[in-house]
């Protein structure tokens, strides 16, 4: 019943260590001999109000059981890229069955699988849950970038989205710890933000009894919470941005270790202020301004005609570095980003293709030399590149925005320049950020870089980007980029809610970042887009009135105090 590798080793915890991590196989008999056995017990004999399958994750199996159902689907055990697809699709059919099995018994139940990750590989399967809980703690492995950008996409799929953090200072098992309060109201407090109900996990110890002081904790964080409710009641996110996530293109797994593109896209749009969503290539484009693929977004034939017929609409296109080529990797599929390939690029002294690798030392370094538009608020000069990004030529009609500078040589043994990576030689080379029309093009990966190193620069020219193609995004603020800064809507109230939430989460331990002061911050100046005529603004709960100005289909207020979550409504006629 216990999942095998490709080795016929058990999958999971050792014999003789310690711990139950040992990964139970649903193609195997113990789905119908003990566990719908099992859930049917408890459903006849205890208070039944939802199920919650823990730890079911995608593993491949060879089994003989799971061996046996491959051959008769026509698939090889032995081919890894198989065993890999069969155990999402046998994983999918589980879920189908084991709910359907559920809601047989009681159809008001609810029902949920966790694998820690709620993403793309799970829309597929939305018929089989009844709502979406997010396991994210960011102390215990998932960090503090894994719930925004998975409650940034879970809310697009139409059922509802619940939080999950824990009162521990790790992690699960971690008892007689408490979190810092900081950190659990910040946590607590964007889910709020973001759209989503709450929930602080606990674990019981043996002896039966609740520990007073972790709900003294949690109760005065929920306390918050219920004065703050009736200002999240049905709201709705506003976004500008939809940002394509590269996980939809990934082998299926269960990890909550996420793209690198997708992170450093996050990180940059949250500190810019911007609103957006993260899609997949089943969404629908139509209520976004602005599309973002970011680094590795390969466009079949299909997804090349939605996107040509979003940019025909007039909607504006910003991709990166690999983003746009076909799947292949042979050519750009979409026209309308006025690029065309060079070259494939260097290859190392292994003779792997050097574009997009991390080198420690910047090996395949190249400059960026950005025009004054693009360039906005960096001096006018190069700037490092550290992670090789694609040889690309102009298509006629194009604009250059930046030039790619290479340097005088690539890193190897035979020629090298001090500890790191060889300086610019000085003359301009291929174009580093195009434009045609609605669509920029970047050749270098920005956004893995940003998430690797964080250059200040990938992150200005990304924004300066941004204001070319959106010169009146949703929010402004004048305070610093550590700002979170989030707008829905509540139509039964005609009103919007403005969320600024100012944590900054320090990596004081080795292993992971903590929040444990909340820094104010005093008379931030807001701007928000916002449809016709504005009757009050104010903060909430506190009741506060603002003063307002519109101007230009914006209004603008100054917060006089952001005290670690600050709400603002915006009542509209």
């Amino acid at each position: 019943w216990i999942c095998t590798d490709e080795l016929g080793r058990i999958v999971g915890t050792p014999p003789f260590e310690a711990g139950f991590y040992r990964e139970m196989n649903v193609n195997s008999p113990y789905v119908e001999e003990f566990l719908k056995p099992h859930v049917r017990e408890i459903m006849a004999t205890l208070p039944t109000d939802g199920i919650f399958f823990d730890i079911v994750r995608v593993i491949p199996s060879t089994d003989p059981y799971t061996q046996d159902r491959m051959r008769a689907a026509g698939l090889d055990p032995a081919n890894q890229d198989h065993r890999a697809r069969f155990a999402l699709d046998s994983l999918n059919a589980f879920k189908r069955d084991m709910s359907a099995f559920v809601w047989s018994i009681d159809p008001e139940v609810s029902v949920f699988f966790n694998a820690g990750h709620v993403g793309t590989r799970h829309r597929a399967v939305i018929d089989a849950y009844s709502h979406w809980e997010l396991e994210t703690l960011p102390s215990g492995g998932w960090g503090y970038l894994h719930f925004p950008v998975s409650a940034r996409y879970a809310r697009t799929l139409g059922i509802d989205v619940l939080g999950m953090t824990g009162k521990f200072h790790t992690s699960w098992g971690d008892f007689h710890s408490f979190k810092n309060l900081a950190a659990l109201q910040f946590e607590v407090f964007q889910m709020l933000a973001m759209n989503a109900k709450c929930m602080v996990g606990d674990q019981l110890p043996p002896r039966g009894r609740i520990e007073p002081h972790v709900y003294d904790l949690i109760g005065k964080v929920y306390a918050e919470v219920e004065q703050k409710e009736p200002w999240c009641h049905g709201a709705r996110p506003l976004c500008d941005i939809a940002v394509y996530t590269p996980e939809e293109f990934t082998i299926p797994g269960a990890s909550h270790n996420l793209p690198d593109a997708i992170k450093g896209a996050t990180r940059m749009l949250e500190e810019g202020a911007h609103q957006f969503d993260i899609v997949d290539s089943a969404s629908d484009l139509t209520p976004y301004r602005v599309v973002i693929l970011p680094d590795a977004i390969p466009v079949d034939a299909m997804l090349a005609a939605k996107l040509d017929a979003y940019l025909a609409q007039g909607g504006k296109l910003i991709a990166t570095f690999e983003s746009g080529l076909n799947p292949d990797k042979t050519g750009f599929a979409l026209d309308g980003l006025g690029v065309a390939i060079a070259g494939e690029g260097p290859r190392d002294a292994a003779g792997n293709l050097a574009r997009g690798c991390v080198y420690p030392q910047a090996n395949y370094v190249e400059y960026i030399l950005p025009d004054a538009a693009i360039g906005h608020g960096l001096p006018p000069t190069e700037h490092a590149m550290y992670i090789r990004g694609m040889d690309v030529t102009a298509r006629p009609g194009s604009e250059v925005l930046a030039d790619i500078v290479p340097s005088y040589f690539d890193r190897t043994w035979e020629h090298f320049c001090s500890h790191r990576h060889t300086p610019s030689a000085g003359q301009p080379g291929n174009p580093a950020i195009v434009r045609s029309g609605n669509a920029i093009y970047f050749s270098s990966p920005i956004f893995t870089t940003y998430q690797k190193v964080a250059p200040l620069w990938c992150k200005r020219l990304l924004l300066n980007a941004l204001d070319l193609l959106l010169p009146e995004p949703l929010v402004r603020h004048s305070g610093p980029s550590t700002i979170r800064a989030t707008i829905n809507e509540q139509p039964a109230q005609q009103r919007q809610v403005v969320h600024l939430l100012h944590y900054i989460p320090e990596r004081r331990g080795e292993f992971f970042d903590v929040i444990e002061d909340v820094i104010p911050l005093y008379n931030v100046a807001v701007s928000v887009r916002v449809p016709g005529s504005v009757t009050s603004v104010a903060t909430v709960p506190q009741g506060a009135p603002l003063p307002f100005e519109m101007h230009n289909g914006r209004i603008e207020f100054v917060v006089p105090v952001i005290h670690g979550h600050q709400m603002i409504e915006v009542i509209r006629d």
